[in-house]
């Protein structure tokens, strides 16, 4: 003889027939896990700490460093004063931009003159662990300039940047 709970009733098979409604309920929301009766996992964003890096100066003040520009080393002088991170034909080339298919319609005043640039967007600028995504970049023309200066389309992105006792620190 089978034992059946007073609030079943039984069907074939000795499964229960019917369940009431109230407690059709609890097990649906216990099975939901709202909150009472089951443990929530709470969804926090992942957790992001500011990267920093740390630049001595060089001779005469400058701070001079590697960057990954593209996945590629360039070597840079920081410049505030450059409105843009301004690549060399020949740095553009090793960062993989292809100068020669890009068109040169910015004007811009360098060191030694006026000269023609031309618009890029760089996939990221890192300078040790302080990354930038989608950076503005302007080329220049070959032999305007020799090296690359990593201006405020990089600088202004970061979180900080301050110069102090000889060092210049970024802050992301």
């Amino acid at each position: 003889m089978r034992k059946v709970l007073p609030w079943f009733g039984s069907g074939s098979g000795g499964l229960p027939s019917i369940v009431p409604s109230t407690l059709l309920a609890v097990l649906l929301t216990v099975s939901a896990g709202l909150p009472g009766f089951a443990p929530r996992a709470e969804q926090h964003p992942p957790l992001r700490l500011m990267a920093m890096t740390e630049l001595e100066a060089g001779s005469g003040g400058h701070f001079v460093t590697t960057a990954d520009i593209n996945g590629k080393d360039i070597q840079v002088l920081v410049d505030t004063g450059a409105t843009a991170v301004a690549l060399s034909y020949a740095d553009a080339e090793a960062a993989g931009l292809k100068p020669k298919s890009l068109d040169f319609d910015v004007k811009v005043m360098t060191a030694n003159g006026e000269g023609k640039a031309a618009r890029v967007k760089l996939r990221h600028v890192m300078i040790d662990n302080v990354k930038v995504r989608n950076v503005d970049g302007l080329v220049l023309q070959d032999g305007a300039m020799n090296g690359t200066l990593l201006g405020m389309s990089f600088l202004s992105r970061l979180k900080s940047f301050t110069v102090a006792d000889g060092k210049l620190i970024l802050k992301n």
